[in-house]
């Protein structure tokens, strides 16, 4: 897979970027705001793994690059005529600066109008789930048309004993506000 606008690019991940995977994947910082304080605590061998599930046609673990430097992750699952999304912006000096924004906007582009993903497949809606304190994220999707379907008060427990909440959004093409 591969979306380019401007300088950015969303690209599916490849075996050459298993160890920046990593690194985000077990930096507690990166990972806090899903409930992993200390991170996935994975290994290189579970990276690799999960990027060649990118062969399947039916998922995709994508990186984010602005003018060539890879700055986070996003990844798309296709079930029932439903893609299920995250996004992450894993390097903060590339955070608040809208690139958010655009990044999803590309995604669900892709997601919906671009039948290079599956041409058997026509998309129904998109679903994602957030914490429930990830304001900033619930600003960035109800912004583009997500709606609220559900709040999961206190779902799980973290790795530090906290319960977490979390809510599930979903997108349909008619909700969709394209912003670019």
């Amino acid at each position: 897979m591969l979306i380019k606008k401007d300088n950015i690019v969303i690209r599916s991940a490849t075996i050459k970027d298993t160890n920046i995977l990593n690194s985000w994947w077990n930096d507690g910082k990166v990972m806090a705001h899903a409930g992993f304080p200390n991170g996935l605590n994975t290994t290189l061998e579970k990276v690799e793994a999960r990027i060649n599930v990118n062969n399947d046609g039916l998922s995709q673990l994508c990186i984010m690059e602005v003018n060539d430097v890879r700055i986070g992750e996003c990844h798309y699952r296709l079930h029932d005529n439903i893609a299920n999304i995250g996004i992450k912006i894993c390097d903060f000096p590339f955070q608040n600066k809208g690139l958010g924004t655009m990044i999803l906007s590309m995604l669900i582009n892709f997601l919906f109008t671009d039948n290079a993903i599956n041409n058997s497949m026509i998309l129904d809606k998109i679903a994602l789930d957030t914490n429930l304190k990830n304001t900033r994220a619930q600003y960035l999707y109800e912004k583009l048309g997500f709606k609220k379907i559900r709040t999961n008060i206190d779902a799980w427990e973290d790795q530090a004993g906290q319960l977490q909440s979390f809510l599930d959004y979903e997108l349909t093409r008619d909700d969709y506000k394209n912003v670019n």
